[in-house]
């Protein structure tokens, strides 16, 4: 019988994978690239800036801004997450705005409040943030023209609206140009054990968003009002026995112990601020309006004004009530819709309300924004 003959073939070496060296080398080549690019990206930017400035546009473009940030998260597949590309996009975006022109941007300070760190949500770092001491400063230092923009909060899901806010829009002609709306996370910091403490410094508006915590876990201390959660936490950082109620990165700017996170009562606590400046931002399709007004005191005088906005089938998203100063019993009204300003059925609607009204003003318009933080 014949033997069958079989072929012996040799093996094949094992592939090595790349190098650390390697990698790095190709990672540096990317970043090369990515530098340019973004140089080049910049370059564009400064040309519309040019354009705009000849005709008198404004540099902030809100509505332009959450658009490209938007596709940028829809094209990206990862690995990054979508936090991640919006940041990145949120730096570029914010260091072309610069090139295009200087700006400067109240908030409510010090560093590392709330509102400053939704300003920087909004506008990246590469602007002059200006940290004022109070709401009406923040729009004082933009009606004067101190700074280019401001942010303000305008409505919290637990505590409801901000009347500071609500009443410089009352005295000062401003408009709404943009929102912010950011979910917020109370800690509680300080340099010492949680039983140690015998004082909790915090804004009263962070102070009430944690009244039910405080007063479970820390029944003995005594909770004290300050101007901003950066105050508190400053404080905090002098005082013996004493703790904050402010953000995790007031923490870490005073060096402070986290005693306890997300301390908040409501997790879905949301604040929702927003940018005042000279002007509305432009239509997008994807947009809000807030006016104020002062009707008649008479019966059926309210309804007949919230019929308008039946009658042109306009959804109302915020309506608040505020007593004017000084004339008691009488009070003006804020009032938010979807739509611009520019659109037709909102621009007959708010026209027929102005005819019915004592005082009428349109707040702004601007695009809707999603939660972020």
């Amino acid at each position: 019988m014949a033997k069958v003959k079989t072929s012996r073939k040799s093996a094949k070496p094992a592939v090595r994978p790349p190098s650390v060296e390697t990698i790095r080398a190709q990672i540096d080549a990317l970043d090369a690239e990515l530098v340019k690019l973004v140089n080049q990206r910049a370059q564009l930017a400064l040309a519309i800036g040019k354009i705009k400035d000849a005709e008198g546009q404004c540099v902030y473009a809100p509505s332009r801004e959450a658009q490209v940030i938007a596709r940028a998260m829809e094209v990206s597949q990862g690995p990054l997450e979508k936090e991640c590309i919006r940041a990145i996009f949120r730096e570029l975006i914010s260091g072309s705005r610069t090139l295009e022109r200087h700006q400067r941007v109240a908030y409510l300070g010090p560093a590392y409040s709330y509102s400053h760190l939704a300003s920087i949500q909004r506008f990246g770092q590469s602007v002059e943030f200006v940290p004022v001491g109070s709401i009406a400063a923040v729009f004082e230092e933009v009606n004067r023209g101190h700074a280019d923009l401001g942010l303000v909060p305008l409505e919290n899901s637990t505590d409801g609206r901000v009347a500071d806010t609500l009443e410089m829009f009352t005295r000062l002609p401003l408009r709404v140009c943009g929102e912010v709306q950011m979910w917020i996370h109370h800690y509680l910091l300080g340099r010492c054990a949680r039983g140690e403490v015998n004082e909790v410094y915090s804004r009263p508006q962070a102070l009430s968003q944690c009244r039910n915590w405080l007063s479970k876990h820390l029944p003995q201390a005594r909770t004290i009002e300050v101007t901003s959660t950066s105050t508190a936490a400053q404080l905090a950082q002098e005082k013996p026995g004493a703790a904050a109620v402010a953000s995790v990165e007031a923490g870490v700017h005073y060096g402070l112990d986290v005693l306890a996170e997300k301390i908040e009562d409501n997790q879905a606590n949301l604040t929702r601020f927003a940018v005042i400046g000279d002007a509305s931002a432009r239509r997008t399709g994807r947009d809000k309006t807030a006016v104020m007004f002062e009707i008649s005191h008479r019966p059926g005088a309210l309804a007949d004004a919230m019929q308008i906005f039946k009658r042109y089938r306009l959804n109302l998203t915020w309506i608040e009530s505020f007593p004017i100063p000084q004339r008691r019993g009488s009070y003006l009204f804020f009032v938010e819709m979807d739509g611009h300003e520019q659109d037709a059925k909102v621009r007959k609607a708010l026209t027929m309300l102005e005819r019915k009204a004592l005082r009428f003003e349109i707040l702004g318009a601007y695009p809707q924004s999603a939660p972020v933080g």
